[in-house]
């Protein structure tokens, strides 16, 4: 079964990688912030709950995005696997998590933090599509539009410096743990992120064999 864990700071690559895992081995790629906003589209009774408590500005709470994950993975494009990006974020999701599923691999994305500064000042992304691109390693053919649709491309305020200095001290606070915890249980394998993403990917596949 191919269903995997990918772990790693922003910017490390889990995200482009994901996608063309997800295509090659036809599986879904799987992010906490896509399962909250498709149930609060769908108004669905968890979707009312999580739009409840982020309408409040309060964080979700664990209990609560494990049950959402629970309820996506019960899903019948999961049954040959799937990528969780972005799950768990903490220890107690981690635990939760290990007692939902028991067959899981962990990859862990290796990379320096100045290198993940790089990457992501440098990004831009579509305001239409939401499709990303970087103006050093993967620029769009025409500067500030989309090749996919066309859309104006932008710098996200969370892909300014000291937007990514903040979020990269929330993941080593709250995430990094992960990591230990999953080498306590002899289930983890590091990848160096640093190479691009087609490099990465034949390694991918030369670890984890298509089932």
């Amino acid at each position: 079964m191919n269903n995997f864990i990918f772990l790693g700071p922003p910017g490390a690559g889990k995200g482009s990688l994901a996608v063309k895992v997800a295509e090659d081995y036809k599986i879904p790629h799987i992010s906490t912030g896509d399962i909250f906003r498709d149930n609060i589209k769908r108004q669905t009774p968890l979707g009312v709950k999580v739009k409840a408590i982020i309408d409040s500005g309060a964080l979700v709470s664990d209990d609560l995005t494990c049950e959402l994950v629970k309820d996506r993975l019960s899903k019948d494009d999961c049954k040959n696997g799937y990528i969780l990006d972005g799950f768990p974020r903490t220890i107690p999701q981690a635990e939760m998590f290990a007692e939902m599923v028991a067959d899981v691999k962990v990859v862990n994305f290796c990379i320096s933090n100045e290198i993940v500064i790089r990457r992501l000042s440098t990004r831009r992304t579509c305001k239409a599509c939401g499709a990303n691109f970087n103006i050093l390693t993967l620029p769009p053919k025409v500067e500030g539009v989309c090749d996919k649709c066309g859309g104006e491309l932008y710098q996200r305020d969370d892909d300014k410096e000291e937007s990514i200095l903040n979020r990269m001290k929330v993941y080593a606070d709250q995430t990094e743990p992960l990591i230990n915890f999953y080498k306590n249980k002899g289930n983890i394998t590091d990848l160096d992120a640093a190479i691009e993403t087609p490099v990465l990917l034949e390694e991918f596949k030369k670890i984890f064999p298509m089932a």
